[in-house]
């Protein structure tokens, strides 16, 4: 019979699919290898299932709306960029690395402010917030946040993301305590937190799949992308209201003379932390050279 479906993982060339309310054992079709398409949790796919033939396969492999790199997945809606007020305390370059990823694949970032009963959040709530970017603050102490959180998985395909330590596991098993993903404490001799998580899979939760895995890390993803300095600005969505306004078209947003983002950050518009990350990843970008991407 033939369905479609969901793959959830892949493991020794065998993949799992959620298809009709079952889960079916599938090999991919060697017209996939052939082309160098490898399937990838999240792909929507057609499968030829059933008892009466051999094994089960994927047939069709539908259009991808986006996908990452590191880790390899495909499909995801929103990416939740999860930091804690403290311990580890919170990078916003690393946050807004995330957040342009995300950007530029036409995936939403929803900002997850943790351990929220240890430090206050307002700073860093109102940088994100201030962006228009989705962002909550949470304290598993007191389930603060979790319910938002929950409504927002339904019907889609989620990612969290975030350095070690920030409470990812945490977060997901209070948001479904069914998932008992394993949690580690906070390595006071490093500074980080240890990695506990062990092996790739989406998992229903909450009407939606969510994707948790060691790959999730925000160093593998700011590894697995890279943005080009010239498309940089669009992914930052504060900046767009006001490109096309500054006094030249070569205008890269730094300290250019009649740059209409440096007079949106004067008037309060757009913060200086975000611009501040902005200038970071541009001189990282311009240093890398097209032949070398």
């Amino acid at each position: 019979m033939r369905l479609n479906g969901i793959i959830l993982k892949g493991i020794g060339g065998f993949y799992y699919v959620e298809a009709d309310g079952e889960i079916f054992e599938c090999k991919a079709r060697g017209i996939f290898r052939k082309n160098g398409i490898m399937p990838l949790p999240g792909d929507r796919v057609e499968i030829e299932a059933g008892s009466d033939i051999k094994e089960n396969t994927i047939d069709v492999i539908c259009d991808r709306k986006n996908s990452l790199k590191r880790p390899p997945v495909a499909n995801i809606d929103r990416l939740f960029i999860v930091a804690s007020v403290c311990e580890p305390n919170p990078s916003t370059l690393v946050i807004d690395r995330l957040i342009a990823i995300a950007e530029q694949k036409e995936i939403e970032p929803f900002v997850v402010i943790t351990k929220t009963d240890l430090a206050s959040s307002d700073e860093l709530y109102e940088i994100y917030n201030k962006a228009g970017i989705r962002t909550v603050c949470v304290s598993t102490e007191n389930d603060k946040g979790i319910d938002e959180i929950r409504s927002a998985l339904e019907g889609r395909v989620s990612a969290f993301t975030g350095n070690t330590g920030v409470g990812k596991s945490t977060l997901l098993n209070r948001i479904d305590s069914s998932l008992m993903i394993e949690t580690g404490e906070i390595s006071k001799k490093l500074g980080r937190g240890r990695h506990t998580t062990r092996h790739v899979e989406l998992y229903n939760v909450c009407g939606g799949f969510v994707a948790d895995t060691p790959g999730f890390s925000a160093l593998d993803i700011e590894a697995g992308e890279f943005i080009h300095k010239n498309d940089l600005p669009y992914c930052f969505r504060e900046f767009l209201p006001h490109l096309g306004e500054c006094k030249f078209t070569s205008c890269a947003h730094i300290n250019d003379k009649g740059c209409r983002i440096l007079q949106a950050i004067d008037d309060g518009e757009i913060s200086t932390s975000r611009h501040d990350s902005y200038v970071a990843l541009y001189n990282e970008a311009k240093e890398i050279k097209d032949w070398e991407l």
